[in-house]
């Protein structure tokens, strides 16, 4: 059949997922004509397994997103229905905003977003084919042979690329919710050079809320008052549903026992890599065979239905049962499930075939973002979607890219894993994979990276203003409070009252926050004189009181890990020609085309004394050229 040019554009978004999304937006804020591919249209943001957004290390992603001018932080606080900060009994470094999300909702509001901004535009289509001439991008072909122009493409495929649904025996092609499977991009893709692999995922059943039986369970309040993952919101008011607790037990584990050979996962069938840090129940009985229990959360899928995701226990077994593990379960014993647990498999790419910048190694003006890669979890995915957008409209505009390192942000130690160490599973971020993850906490994303999202031309004005506000908002107020004394006078009374020292002499209310037992909240008895701040300004300003020598200590570090970074590297240094330098540092550098020394180091198979080589070699050339 004839193929029918359909129209040209800039940018060209293939998925409409959480990568997607933030590309699509990403490229058309920055003023490149941009279309956006979906199978189906209600793919957009869609939340095919937990209907929720943030939670430990993946909070940080999304205040991340938020501060560069993405959009996931935005429609959350639109349309959440439960909020809870995470880790508060921790320090701020590990604190982690996480909010249950009115599934619908979610997908109903970006999608309004999506239609309503200038430049951007949707098709519901499947691309089969990415079409490239002398090493460049140049446009797609869809099923309905259309063919679509442009000068970038952003692949963000998400779990569709030769989608498998797995239900015990009984296995079909399909995308994640029963959505069709992009059965024909894969061979495109390995033709223009990517290395392609199998892996997986799942989820668990949904039931409907009135067959629950809510005094076996423990109940799971929102927090009051509510922190927006929006740094363009100041406060959110709203009322919250509850969640609920309940566990597995010995019953549920026997009936699970007795069928591993029915499940997919154990029977063979399944040929992906699933997650380690997401597996499924059978997975769990399996591996931890000494545990009692396993702890589920009941959760509301939104305002307007009564679905209930049951977090905690996806499965590949067989919908009988699936109904008789279910039932063993306090408070579970009579759900009436509606969408049984199921894992997909799909095809990824090996994200060691990607630059920083997410660009592929194999063809100009190709970035990939989110599942594609290897990754797992829909902030994960936005993230990378972010900067793939991002860096397609830069590369377009003839400008760098925007890299963000690993003393930037969580993005950056994201990006940097994957395509620097590359993965063997879905990876998921962490906190404990951020080595300077004091400096790169949640409430001061802004601060770290709005200047780079207003520079690239992503964040607005307005938002721009707002974060110079903040920014001199906190400034003023900690000098203030290091200005401001106290003597025992006025706050013996309180400090006892606190169960605090007495004073000596006179003190600064700065010193007097960083005691470990007062607040900046108690403070405000015996400071009559402060200035009204907001939520997010009173954090500031209490963190980077507290725990300012310990900021400064792993600033010193950041600097160390900056020097290294400095050392750019060319993509075409011939590593194999380096003399002392071993035979797998060479390949694997070779391979991965490190962009500094600094990345270079973090290559696993590259040893120090390789370093030491390389850096020797660097100064030599240096040298001999002048």
């Amino acid at each position: 059949m004839e193929q029918v040019l359909m129209g040209e554009y800039d940018v060209i978004v293939v998925g409409a997922g959480h990568a997607g999304c933030e590309a699509a937006l990403a490229a058309a804020r920055m003023g490149m004509e941009t279309v956006m591919f979906s199978i189906n249209l209600a793919a957009i943001a869609m939340m095919p397994c937990n209907p929720s957004i943030g939670g430990t290390g993946k909070g940080h992603l999304v205040r991340e997103i938020d501060a560069l001018g993405g959009e996931m932080g935005v429609n959350i606080d639109k349309t959440f229905i439960q909020s809870r900060m995470l880790n508060t009994a921790k320090g701020p470094a590990v604190h982690s905003l996480r909010a249950q999300a009115d599934k619908a909702r979610y997908h109903t509001e970006m999608k309004k977003t999506i239609e309503r901004t200038p430049h951007l535009h949707m098709r519901q289509d499947e691309v089969v084919e990415i079409l490239a001439e002398h090493g460049h991008v140049t446009g797609v072909l869809t099923r309905s042979h259309a063919l679509y122009r442009c000068k970038a493409v952003v692949l963000a495929t998400g779990t569709f690329l030769k989608g498998k649904i797995f239900i015990g025996d009984s296995s079909y092609s399909s995308g994640p919710d029963g959505l069709a499977s992009a059965e024909h991009l894969s061979a495109s893709l390995e033709k223009l050079g990517l290395k392609l692999r199998r892996f997986k995922t799942g989820t668990p059943a949904r039931a409907l809320a009135p067959t629950f039986d809510y005094d076996k369970m423990t109940r799971q309040e929102g927090d009051a008052p509510v922190v927006p993952f929006s740094f363009m919101n100041d406060s959110l008011e709203r009322e919250q549903v509850a969640c609920w607790l309940t566990y597995t037990n010995e019953e549920t584990h026997d009936v699970i026992r007795r069928n591993f050979h029915r499940s997919a996962l154990f029977g063979g069938e399944i040929e992906g890599i699933g997650p380690r840090y997401c597996p499924s129940i059978e997975d769990k009985v399996h591996r931890f065979a000494d545990k009692k229990r396993h702890q589920l959360f009941v959760e509301p899928e939104g305002l307007d239905t009564d679905e209930m995701y049951i977090q905690g226990m996806s499965s590949s077994l067989p919908l009988d049962v699936q109904r008789d593990f279910y039932h063993t379960i306090p408070g579970l014993e009579h759900i009436e499930i509606v969408r049984p647990a199921y894992a997909i498999e799909y095809d990824c790419i090996d994200p060691l075939d990607l630059y920083p910048s997410l660009e592929t190694k194999c063809c100009r003006g190709l970035f990939c973002g989110g599942q594609l890669n290897g990754s797992s979890g829909y902030e994960e995915a936005a993230a990378q979607g972010l900067m793939a957008g991002i860096n397609a409209a830069l590369e377009i505009n003839g400008k760098d890219f925007l890299i963000l390192d690993r003393s930037e942000a969580y993005i950056g130690v994201l990006i940097d894993d994957l395509v620097t160490k590359g993965t063997n599973e879905p990876y998921r971020i962490m906190t404990s994979r951020a080595e300077y993850r004091l400096v790169l906490r949640q409430d001061n994303a802004d601060e770290r990276l709005t200047e780079k999202g207003y520079a690239v031309g992503l964040v607005s004005d307005a938002r721009y203003q707002r974060f110079l506000k903040k920014k001199q908002a906190v400034e003023k107020e900690v000098q203030r409070l290091e200005k401001t004394l106290v003597g025992p006078a006025d706050a013996d009374a309180f400090l006892i009252a606190h169960d605090s020292s007495p004073l000596q002499k006179r003190v600064s209310l700065c010193e007097l926050m960083k005691r470990p037992e007062l607040s900046y909240a108690e403070l405000a008895e015996i400071d009559p004189a402060r200035p009204a701040l907001t939520l997010h300004e009173r954090n500031c300003v209490e963190v980077r009181i507290k725990y300012e020598g310990y900021i400064r200590k792993q600033m010193a570090q950041v600097e160390r890990f900056k020097k290294l970074e400095s050392k750019r590297l060319s993509s075409d240094l011939p590593y194999e020609e380096i003399e002392g330098l071993r035979l797998e540092a060479a390949q694997k550098l070779a391979t991965i085309r490190p962009a500094s020394v600094g990345q270079a180091s973090r290559i696993s198979g590259v040893s120090p004394a390789d370093i030491s080589v390389l850096l020797i070699w660097l100064e030599k050339m240096g040298r001999s050229r002048g």
